[in-house]
């Protein structure tokens, strides 16, 4: 939300960045495990790639409207990239300070020195050497860099090395006026990022940058030059695939096409290391065609989500313990899924329960010759997803199988085409994207020829992978009241129904937003009687202008508000006469808060959400989500446990204030860290059921 009333909203793109910070936060917090710290660098990293290429191109693109467009904006676009700037530079400072002064000495500590090549004995670098003849310099194709010649092209993402000479580059003859540099770009992928020293196998164990290797023989790509210094240099392109008039022909091949072009995407960032002479910086500027907005101070080095490929060499107890996928006791203890779901409503929580009735509910669907059809939405799969190869194997053994793939699933549509094409090759009815919508909602619905039907609603995608390390819910029912309307959405999404009418789920475009309007409006009708009333919401970000006003009205009527908001937040709370009721933390740990769940008191008859949509505008108006209620007594006391550990946490809480200081939450009392305390009360469930199970 971008606004001229900064006292009633936080900017978005600034919200997110103070999120960011949080993530920041981990990679500081000396509790947190060295490698897990590690691995909250790269996270911070590779976010931040990401939000410069989506979010800052799109600002970028405001810039390119003609003034008369601009002037209709409620907000200044170049402003807020100097904001942005401003803050990116200093949690760039943060950052670099951290790595150098704690993350590198807490290395050294347990064995591992991350060292540069200047730190390298002559044995090191001659066993180095040979390394770098056989696996790198193949790599290798320096580039002259002249005052004269043609546009110099950088890939997306790429890591490269500007080398200062004082001699024509690898003996190519360069005119007088040409200046003396070389770009040279660092093959990571396809070679690791880190490579071990050659020698003892330690401790210590001696690593350093794959850049680092290519620094210190450079000479041996300029053998008649003399090598000055080499400074880092990344480039990030726009991400934005600009399908708005694919749907007048093939949307797969548009698709395709796009993602081709996406590589040669308008610059959004330039990074280079705060050490690159001016004329040189200028140079590059005016050969890769960059505007000042463009250019961003970095370090010596760049691409840090490579922290995820961190060797350890064996290095054991700096990482957080495991948490294996606990089993859900009444999956376990059927002989189906269809037998457990039948009997009553079933919830799984991952990551501490585990994905594989998901994948089970599909794999009995293919195998049982009762079913008759099986539908699905996926927005993000695996690689060698497991969901899909049971859609591959239900669609072979003769079922009606229809998947919904979101091909505009950004950064995913590559991998959701390719099994879109494997499942159409095996019978499986594949439908695409639609106008103007994504269809971001995670459900699948399973007819059979006679019994009832069963239907799976979840927040978070049908992924293995991100279920190991994404916080979601998801509701297996054979309730008619739900899977009737399941299957009138996927009505909707065969083009068999326009209009849907939807009896219990709160579904968009068509009335999810007018549904929480509604829930909202009746808690502030009754605090306005002066009888309790309370909201209790937690999301990954909160963004919508019209739902914001509407909990401000609430919390100015006296209704109770608490929020839990993982990202983004542009709602002030705390504000006296806006917003003094209400309350908001942000929890950031080890798995990532993805789940969302709305609990509105109701005048007692409480009213459960669970749901794939976040309020924000896109969610709520350009994408087909999915809100469904939680009817089962049991299974809200259960989400109430849950909420309630978040609500209690004071350890990796964070207070969102109309200050965005990021403060850690202080309550009295032993520690509650909320994901541990989850783990631990549904291990108790298994243990509990273990007897009843005997």
């Amino acid at each position: 939300m971008h606004t001229t009333d900064p006292d009633r909203y936080f900017d978005r793109e600034i919200s997110w960045l103070r999120f960011n910070a949080r993530v920041l936060q981990e990679a500081e917090d000396v509790r947190v495990p060295l490698f897990e710290r590690l691995k909250f660098l790269a996270i911070f990293s590779s976010n931040l790639d990401e939000f410069f290429r989506v979010r800052v191109a799109g600002l970028r693109h405001l810039l390119r409207l003609k003034k008369k467009k601009r002037k209709q904006l409620d907000f200044d676009p170049a402003e807020l990239l100097r904001q942005i700037h401003a803050e990116v530079t200093a949690q760039q400072e943060r950052y670099g300070r951290l790595f150098r002064t704690e993350i590198v000495p807490a290395l050294a500590d347990v064995g591992i020195e991350l060292i540069d090549e200047r730190a390298l004995t002559d044995d090191e670098a001659e066993a180095l050497h040979g390394y770098f003849r056989r696996e790198v310099r193949p790599h290798l194709m320096p580039v002259p860099l002249g005052r004269s010649g043609e546009p110099l092209f950088l890939e997306n993402q790429g890591l490269y090395l500007v080398v200062e000479l004082d001699e024509p580059a690898g003996g190519i003859r360069l005119s007088a006026r040409d200046a003396r540099y070389a770009l040279v770009g660092v093959p990571s992928p396809p070679l690791p990022r880190f490579v071990a020293v050659p020698g003892p196998s330690g401790p210590p164990h001696r690593v350093l940058f794959l850049d680092d290797v290519v620094r210190r023989f450079l000479p041996d790509l300029f053998p008649n030059a003399a090598v000055g210094a080499a400074y880092a240099v990344k480039l990030s392109r726009d991400a934005d695939l600009y399908l708005d008039d694919a749907f007048e022909g093939d949307l797969k091949a548009a698709i395709e096409r796009a993602l081709a072009k996406r590589p040669m995407q308008r610059p959004t960032r330039f990074l280079y290391d705060l050490h690159l002479p001016g004329d040189l910086l200028a140079l590059l500027r005016e050969r890769l065609g960059l505007e000042e907005e463009d250019l961003v101070e970095g370090g010596r080095y760049h691409n840090l989500h490579d922290f995820f490929g961190f060797p350890r060499f064996g290095v054991e107890g700096h990482e957080d313990p495991a948490l294996p996928p606990l089993p859900h006791p009444a999956f376990e203890a059927a002989e189906t899924i269809r037998d457990a779901v039948e009997a009553r409503d079933r919830l799984i929580h991952t990551p501490y329960q585990s994905f594989q009735p998901v994948v089970r509910l599909l794999e009995e669907a293919a195998e049982d010759p009762g079913v008759e059809r099986i539908a699905i939405t996926l927005y993000r799969v695996a690689d060698d997803s497991a969901v899909s190869h049971a859609l591959l194997r239900a669609a072979e053994a003769g079922k009606r199988v229809t998947a919904f793939v979101e091909a505009k699933a950004r950064f995913d549509e590559a991998n959701n085409l390719q099994w879109a094409r494997r499942m159409e090759a095996a019978g499986v009815q594949v439908l695409y994207s639609m106008r103007d919508l994504k269809v971001h909602t995670k459900l699948a619905h399973v007819a059979r020829r006679d019994g009832p039907a069963t239907a799976y609603l979840g927040t978070g995608n049908f992924n293995e992978k991100t279920a190991a390390l994404y916080s979601d819910f998801g509701l297996f029912t054979a309730d008619a009241r739900l899977t009737a309307d399941v299957a009138k959405l996927f009505a909707f999404l065969r083009g068999e129904d326009p209009a849907p009418r939807f009896a219990q789920l709160l579904v968009a475009p068509f009335h999810l937003r007018e549904g929480f309007y509604r829930l909202i409006d009746r808690e502030i009708d009754e605090a306005r009687a002066g009888r309790p009333a309370r909201i209790l919401a937690k999301m990954n970000s909160l963004e919508d202008g019209g739902m914001i006003d509407r909990l401000y009205a609430a919390a100015q009527a006296g209704v109770e508000v608490q929020l839990l908001v993982r990202g983004l937040c542009c709602l002030r709370p705390g504000v006296d006469g806006l917003s003094g009721t209400i309350t908001a933390t942000s929890l950031v740990d080890r798995f990532l808060e993805h789940a969302r769940c709305y609990v509105f008191h109701h005048g007692g008859d409480e009213q459960v959400y669970l749901a794939s949509a976040d309020w924000m505008t896109r969610n709520l108006d350009r994408r087909v989500e999915v809100a469904f209620p939680v009817f089962d007594p049991a299974l809200r006391a259960l989400l109430h446990r849950v909420l309630d550990l978040h609500l209690r946490d004071n350890v990796k809480a964070r207070i969102l204030d109309a200050d965005q200081e990021n403060r850690y939450v202080e309550r009295a009392g032993p520690p509650v860290r909320a994901q541990l305390e989850t783990y631990r009360m549904l291990e108790a469930l298994v243990a509990e059921a273990a007897p009843e199970a005997e």
